[in-house]
């Protein structure tokens, strides 16, 4: 059997093949300043490497900024840490994985992401959590709700449709295509 031959690519275009996407400088827009992001094939990876850009989508979208600034957060005393610091500290850590506020002590020394979302510090799990301890909780409760709702309601106004397919079946037991594995109706 005889192949036709690839198609050219006109002159002066890489192909894809050709491209290095590595090599790319992306310029990125963080509440510290535009910084250009650069991958490095042989690092190592890092669940925090794609945060410049959700930073930059914050930024742009105009979603960190109101959050912070309506949080029923506040302090009397000038020693006290800014509220972007403590409820920025607890939004990295969220991002990082973590389930448990004594995590935040992880990403301590992360002084990086924290100026990114324009932030002087990250605070300790204590502060963060004897922040939250001063939110009263149906302000709480009021400030989180109004600002999901910012995220989807705009959606909400555009005709959509949902597409399920309805096809899909669980198989059980000796049926054809059945395997052994995890059975979440047996559970019920």
């Amino acid at each position: 059997m005889v192949r036709p031959p690839k198609p050219t690519p006109p002159k002066g275009e890489l192909s894809e093949m050709e491209k290095d996407p590595l090599s790319v400088k992306l310029e990125v827009d963080s509440f510290d300043g535009k910084i250009h992001v650069e991958w490095e094939p042989e690092a190592s990876v890092t669940p925090m490497g794609q945060l410049p850009f959700f930073i930059q989508f914050l930024k742009t979208g105009h979603r960190f900024e109101p959050w912070i600034n309506d949080c029923p957060l506040t302090y009397k005393s000038p020693n006290a840490p800014q509220k972007v610091d403590v409820i920025g500290s607890l939004m990295l850590s969220i991002l990082s994985g973590h389930k448990r506020y004594a995590h935040i002590g992880t990403i301590i020394g992360d002084k990086v992401n924290a100026q990114l979302l324009g932030m002087k510090k990250i605070v300790s799990d204590d502060s963060a959590r004897r922040g939250l301890k001063k939110i009263d909780e149906d302000e709480g409760v009021e400030w989180m709700q109004k600002h999901l709702h910012l995220c989807f309601d705009p959606l909400l106004t555009i005709p959509w449709i949902m597409d399920v397919d309805v096809t899909v079946k669980t198989i059980y037991g000796h049926q054809e295509g059945a395997v052994n594995g995890y059975n979440p109706m047996a559970l019920t």
